[in-house]
């Protein structure tokens, strides 16, 4: 073998071993961006969102492919990654949740009322406490929004843009998060309600639902809370006849 054909050779397997050697240095980088990226997950108190994950991560990691590769990993697993509300987490594998029964946190037991009252606002937000009562066809005691609001499922949005300004309410992504939805719109529609026989299949032929929506940023029909304002509409509040907590305990 000529001396030419020699260095050629010695040239090519040289370039074999700085590209195998930059490709192993590459997966053992990617290893270690999944191994902190799983860190910040499990450590993580509340869902995280991937803006706060790519902060936390090195700038030349891809978190979006990351995480990709962190759910395919834990699919199937007794632990799963999941996206709730744009945020994400770790959890509990759903077929796995009845056998855990008696190590988790007994759900809190809402009244009928309460529960009639959150699917109203979050099938109707932004939605004011007269809206909600037209729609239930009975008055809305002053509890129940109370509870609604301590759980974090429900919030103040801002003011009707009507005479008498009536507080606007939605949905939050605690709410999103605790009924392990991504988005409002993974909410169950007509049909779905009606296999479940949560809706009466009598219904008549044009009845209609509303399309779940969440805006983030307030309606042209909606005005900014006012903080001064606020602790003046809690004290009318509480205010309310007692025929209303009445009404809701006779149903």
């Amino acid at each position: 073998m000529s001396d030419n054909r020699v260095e050629k050779a010695a040239a090519g397997i040289e370039a074999d071993v700085v590209s195998l050697t930059e490709r192993l240095k590459n997966k053992t980088e990617i290893e270690q961006e999944l191994r902190l990226l799983e860190a910040l997950l499990f450590a993580a108190v509340e869902p995280i969102d991937i803006e706060t994950l790519r902060e936390r991560m090195p700038d030349e990691a891809d978190v979006s492919a990351l995480l990709a590769r962190l759910v395919r990993d834990y699919s199937g697993r007794g632990v799963n990654l999941t996206h709730v509300a744009n945020r994400w987490r770790f959890q509990t594998s759903p077929d796995l949740e009845h056998h855990l029964v008696d190590v988790r946190e007994s759900p809190r037991k809402l009244s009928r009322a309460a529960l009639e009252t959150l699917a109203i606002i979050a099938y109707h937000q932004p939605v004011t406490r007269a809206e909600i009562e037209d729609v239930r066809g009975v008055a809305v005691s002053k509890g129940t929004i109370d509870v609604l609001m301590e759980l974090g499922w429900v919030r103040l949005r801002g003011r009707r843009r009507t005479p008498g300004r009536p507080v606007t309410y939605g949905t939050t992504d605690d709410f999103l998060a605790h009924f392990n939805l991504e988005s409002i719109t993974d909410l169950p529609g007509r049909d779905d309600l009606k296999a479940a026989g949560l809706l009466d299949p009598r219904l008549p032929k044009d009845f209609e639902m509303p399309a779940p929506i969440m805006p983030d940023d307030l309606t042209d029909d909606e005005d900014p809370l006012d903080d001064q304002e606020e602790p003046e509409f809690f004290e009318d509040f509480l205010s309310d006849d007692e025929e209303r907590d009445d009404a809701e305990t006779q149903e």
